[in-house]
């Protein structure tokens, strides 16, 4: 079995996927015999048509859970796991059409399951659980969602614990429910984070309690399972999180860009009092548009005014001086210890051709990112030093979905639904380019020797035929 790290192959259980890009989001299987060419002619078990949705598949020991919306419905669907035949679909409520970008969806977050249950996440209403039968188990409202973007983030199981991260422009919170009654078990509340959209990661150590970690705008934290307490941090990530980090053994690697964060971008910003001595012109504490009266900071006023409150204060300025500090990197971090490990854990990092949405991509103690226009950089996982860098000759456009392994190959996607297979290492090579002829965003995924992948129409099951 090839896995990055001694715990994901302790929770790893028969041929389980069991949430966002596989156990502990990983994105590595141990499927073997899986096709390299395929396409909706071409080694096609079935394909099921679905609403749209972003979300990745995720699968229980018989049925395969997604989440996906209409112009007016968001729904959690079962197909059978097998024949891909739909099971049941459940309408769940929808309060709000909240927010999100053009390139998110009111159905981003992918299910978790506990190999029986089904557990989903939706921006417009919160968390909810249904049985194998598609009977309702419990809901938990979680209301008014201050994230102009839309959720990324995927819920998460530890045991009978549900964990799931919400950071938004105010408000933002990590809660721990309990799997089987929804109850709250604990929450805490996140102040100094925006704009995150990373699922959470788990992490035992040895002797100690297990960790849950979170790369959030401006750091990584690592909380206890148990009791929801901050065990240690670190500082200095920039400013927007999407993509979802990866383990091995004692390094966690954490992967982030934000527009205006590239090496070299930094500013020093003064702070918010020597800021009010200067444009403060009522003296409330607070600053209007008309009192900045800088087109380059106003312009974004969401970006500025986090709360909507209309005014920008001293919480919103903290945040822009901190933004205009950071820089876009992927970071290679020692993981344990206590308190502010900041400046102790850091093992390389490398700030160049980074991806914006993709989940950098751990086999074979190589570190793979998939960057948009098709680049594909391969670092050293002990160094960080380039190992090759190139395009994706055929695929070239967008890409949201995460790279993920199988069968001792790569599988990146595109937008617009290109499948390239890939011989890994230093010297990768691609081995094929399969169009789908469908828009993609969700994430591949592998079990009982099958490739399944959700485009925008269909959800597809791919396997060898004799």
């Amino acid at each position: 079995m090839r896995w990055t790290s001694f715990f994901l192959a302790a929770v790893l259980s028969a041929g389980e996927w069991p949430q966002f890009r596989g156990v502990n989001s990983s994105g590595v299987s141990d499927e073997k015999n899986l096709p390299v060419e395929f396409g909706p002619s071409k080694n096609v078990v079935w394909k099921t048509p679905l609403p749209p949705g972003h979300s990745s598949p995720v699968f229980s020991k018989t049925q395969i859970f997604l989440t996906a919306f209409t112009p007016e419905k968001i729904f959690v669907i079962a197909l059978d796991r097998k024949s891909g035949k739909e099971n049941w679909r459940r309408e769940v409520p929808r309060p709000v059409k909240a927010e999100h970008h053009k390139s998110n969806s009111s159905a981003s977050p992918s299910c978790a399951t506990d190999g029986e249950n089904v557990y989903a996440l939706f921006n417009d209403f919160g968390a909810i659980s249904f049985d194998a039968k598609g009977k309702e188990r419990w809901r938990h409202a979680m209301p008014n969602i201050n994230n102009p973007f839309g959720l990324g983030t995927s819920p998460v199981l530890s045991g009978k614990t549900l964990l799931i991260n919400i950071d938004a422009e105010s408000g933002s919170f990590f809660v721990a429910l309990e799997k089987d009654s929804g109850k709250q078990i604990w929450r805490r509340e996140r102040p100094d984070f925006t704009r995150g959209f990373s699922t959470p990661v788990l992490w035992k150590p040895a002797n100690e309690p297990e960790q849950v970690i979170i790369a959030g705008s401006y750091a990584l934290t690592s909380y206890s399972v148990a009791t929801g307490e901050p065990i240690w941090w670190i500082n200095k990530l920039t400013w927007q999180l999407k993509p979802t980090p990866v383990l091995d053994k004692d390094t966690i690697y954490v992967l982030g860009w934000a527009g205006g964060s590239d090496e070299g971008a930094q500013e020093n910003v003064a702070d918010f009092g020597e800021i009010l001595k200067v444009r403060d012109t009522n003296k409330d504490g607070k600053l209007t548009k008309e009192e900045i009266a800088d087109d380059r900071l106003t312009k974004d006023w969401a970006a500025l005014d986090l709360d909507r409150t209309g005014f920008v204060e001293e919480r919103d300025w903290k945040m822009y001086q901190r933004r205009k500090a950071v820089v876009n990197a992927v970071n290679a971090f020692k993981l344990g210890g206590r308190g502010d490990m900041t400046e102790s854990a850091v093992k390389w990092r490398y700030y160049k051709s980074l991806p914006n949405v993709p989940s950098p991509l751990l086999f074979d103690g190589v570190i793979y990112l998939m960057k948009e226009g098709g680049i594909l950089t391969a670092l050293s996982a002990a160094d960080g030093k380039v190992l090759k860098q190139g395009r994706l000759t055929g695929a070239l456009g967008d890409y949201f979905s995460s790279p993920v392994a199988a069968d001792g190959r790569l599988y990146v996607v595109s937008h617009e639904g290109k499948v390239v297979v890939l011989k890994p290492g230093a010297e990768w090579e691609i081995l094929s380019v399969n169009p789908l002829n469908e828009g993609v965003n969700a994430t591949p995924a592998f079990v009982d020797g099958r490739i399944f992948i959700r485009t925008h129409e269909n959800l597809y099951c791919f396997a060898k035929q004799n």
